[in-house]
């Protein structure tokens, strides 16, 4: 297969066979930074502990957090339909968010290293009979072998940013020779499907974006219950998913604002959860008072601020504060979900920085659903107006509500889209497994 590929894939595909050797050395350095499993690692060489189950089984991938988010009612109406399902990511983030919330029955696994003999060991072992590839995560080497064993690809809530299709523009051949091995390419916005038409996709339709069909995530409620005794007499603000530089902006907007609002709260929800430690470190060389929640620690009277370093509890700081500011936007990343927040009665500020999600935050800004801030001087001036103005701040709220709302639909689009792939496998691996 490889002497009928592009020179560009010929020289990837040999260059990760040949590394394969050092791959120990590799993960050894992923393990020591927290980025792996060390109970786990096998999973990463393609060589899972658990025996693939019987029946039709539909494997689906996504990068991390967010796409494993968004297909997590897909995955439970398919394992309702008595459909087999395995989930593959490759952050210890995303597997830990799996445990907590996928359906019962389906299996997640960490990703293989896009290596030829790991990839092998991996379809060799699970040989699915759909695969579904979430968003943007394309692993040549994965869809290669898929395609060579003749397994129908398929991309789900396709997403192109115009930085990666700027990219993926300068090497055509490559990109092209691997969309064409999808049998369809389903995107979140018509810009995507644009995008991805142009680069090769042979069948591509525009579904929407089944983040707006995710319901708005769970939250503990004793832990709820437990932090409202404490805050409930204070004013909360939170700073969800930040990245490092925002996290200082946010420090500052407190330090200025607590002031003019006494027992002014904020929390911190680094979008790395081991970052905790140090995002506490910085709120501390600034003065403030700091709980941390990855050692256990409400906030209490003295909390100034509150780090939530933990996986899968953004549910929890949305029923907290009546205010957010989503992160990775005032920094060039390229901005986080904002949904859920909408979802849940969140009033939204983010930065300029939000082309992960250009779309949705175009139609949050629109409907004033959302205030874009351009700096840490914005940031402030947002934060005090809204805090001033109760009104005001329920406006946004509502607005960004009944926006999420009005985009949704997409679930039931894919669904349509997948259901002639599920009604074909069904029968044939009946006969099979029989």
């Amino acid at each position: 297969m490889a002497e009928g590929l592009p020179l560009l894939l010929r020289i990837y595909r040999l260059a990760m066979t040949a590394a394969t050797p050092i791959a120990p050395l590799l993960l050894s350095y992923r393990l020591r930074s927290g980025k792996e499993d060390r109970s786990r690692l096998a999973e990463r060489r393609g060589q899972p502990a658990i025996p693939r189950p019987a029946g039709p089984l539909i494997w689906l991938h996504g990068a991390s957090v967010g796409e494993i988010t968004a297909v997590l009612p897909l995955i439970e109406r398919v394992r309702a339909e008595g459909f087999q399902v395995l989930v593959t990511s490759g952050t210890v983030t995303s597997a830990e968010l799996a445990q907590q919330r996928l359906p019962a029955g389906a299996i997640h696994q960490y990703v293989p290293h896009d290596a030829p003999p790991f990839v092998d060991a991996f379809l060799n072992h699970w040989h699915p009979d759909l695969a579904l590839f979430v968003e943007s995560d394309l692993w040549p080497n994965l869809v290669l072998g898929c395609a060579d064993r003749k397994i129908p690809l398929l991309l789900l809530n396709g997403r192109l940013s115009h930085r990666s299709f700027s990219r993926w523009k300068l090497a055509p051949r490559a990109i092209r020779t691997l969309l064409r091995r999808f049998e369809l390419c389903l995107t979140q916005s018509p810009t995507d499907a644009e995008r991805y038409a142009k680069l090769g996709g042979p069948r591509v339709i525009m579904t929407g974006n089944l983040k707006l069909d995710v319901p708005a995530p769970p939250a503990n409620f004793g832990e709820l219950q437990a932090i409202k005794a404490t805050t409930e007499d204070r004013t909360v603000i939170a700073a969800a998913s930040t990245h490092p530089g925002e996290e200082t902006a946010i420090i500052d907007a407190h330090r200025r604002l607590s002031p003019l609002f006494p027992g002014l709260l904020t929390i911190i929800v680094p979008r790395h959860p081991n970052r905790g430690h140090a995002v506490a470190e910085l709120a501390s060389s600034a003065g403030l008072s700091v709980s941390l929640r990855s050692i256990g620690q409400h906030p209490n009277a003295q909390s100034d601020v509150y780090v939530a370093d933990t996986v899968g509890e953004l549910g929890l700081i949305y029923r907290l504060a009546p205010i957010v500011f989503m992160g990775g936007s005032l920094v060039p990343h390229g901005g986080q979900n904002p949904i859920e927040a909408a979802k849940l009665g969140t009033a939204i500020l983010h930065g300029p920085h939000v082309w992960n999600f250009t779309d949705i935050y175009s139609a949050l800004d629109e409907a004033h659903g959302a205030v874009p801030v351009t700096n840490a001087e914005m940031l402030v001036a947002r934060l005090a107006d809204w805090l001033e103005d109760n009104g005001k701040r329920q406006q946004a709220a509502d607005a960004a509500r009944r926006t999420v709302d009005a985009l949704g639909g997409a679930l039931e689009r894919t669904l349509e889209a997948l259901r002639p792939y599920l009604v074909k496998i069904r029968p044939a691996l009946r006969s099979r497994d029989a």
